[in-house]
């Protein structure tokens, strides 16, 4: 898939990101997954799309990994360079044409970000910074994760463009094979989550999900419209992710 028109200008986040997307026990529980299947305890690791660093800096403070990350948004950098410790390498550089040389790599991370790039460009480049006996791991949602999704209710486009972006499982598994990886592991995580409605009014307001900046300005101003009339005082919901790692044959 190319990543044009899919995802949007992330440099406009990078001052609420952390905000309106805290990490919490369930953002830990994905992460030590994603440490486990993907063997990166102790390991040399690039975390592609990394963000504002917080996987990075987990990796490096709690798993002892030797991390860089890379992002395309310099105002996404400039938060992750306030908060890595010291040791963690920041690039500015693109999933689809990564800064380092052939095979540099023990492991490769994305989490959440496989629907933000040309994949098959990408998992091709990060075969290729990863070396002999190297492993990419990754976590994103599965395709279960949009059927009932609370924000549905409020923007009716929602779940097909969300649709459009993630790959299903076989995608996945077939773009990682025309990339040069080995068979995969693939894990399914379901998680239980609920939100205060003001956290949920608010998160919806900052358009803290990249799909909701893909939509028009009426659907949106309706959808936010709908949930300060609708939304209950706590909201209840699921996580459904997949999980995946595939080595990287010599």
């Amino acid at each position: 898939m190319s990543s044009s028109g899919t995802s949007p200008d992330f440099g406009s986040l990078a001052p609420t990101y952390d905000r309106l997307r805290p990490p919490d026990e369930r953002w830990r529980e994905v992460t030590d997954a994603l440490v486990r299947l993907g063997d990166l305890r102790g390991r040399r690791v690039l975390d592609v799309g990394c963000g504002t660093g917080t996987l990075a800096a987990e990796l490096a403070e709690r798993h002892a990994a030797k991390v860089w990350g890379v992002d395309r948004s310099p105002e996404m950098l400039e938060v992750a360079r306030s908060r890595v410790p010291a040791g963690v390498g920041l690039k500015r550089g693109t999933a689809e044409e990564l800064p380092f040389r052939e095979g540099w790599f023990e492991r490769a991370v994305v989490r959440l970000a496989l629907h933000l790039v040309d994949r098959p460009r990408a998992l091709a480049e990060i075969r290729r910074v990863l070396g002999p006996d190297g492993r990419f791991a990754a976590a994103t949602f599965d395709p279960a994760h949009f059927h009932e999704y609370w924000l549905n209710a409020f923007f009716p486009s929602l779940e097909a463009i969300d649709r459009a972006r993630f790959p299903t499982r076989d995608e996945l598994e077939g773009e990682l094979a025309a990339a040069g990886f080995g068979p995969p592991e693939v894990v399914r995580l379901d998680q239980q989550a609920s939100i205060e409605r003001a956290d949920a009014l608010e998160r919806i307001r900052g358009r803290y999900i990249s799909t909701l900046r893909l939509l028009d300005e009426d659907e949106l101003a309706a959808g936010v419209e709908r949930a300060e009339a609708e939304l209950p005082e706590r909201v209840e919901y699921e996580l459904r992710w997949l999980l995946v790692a595939a080595p990287a044959p010599i």
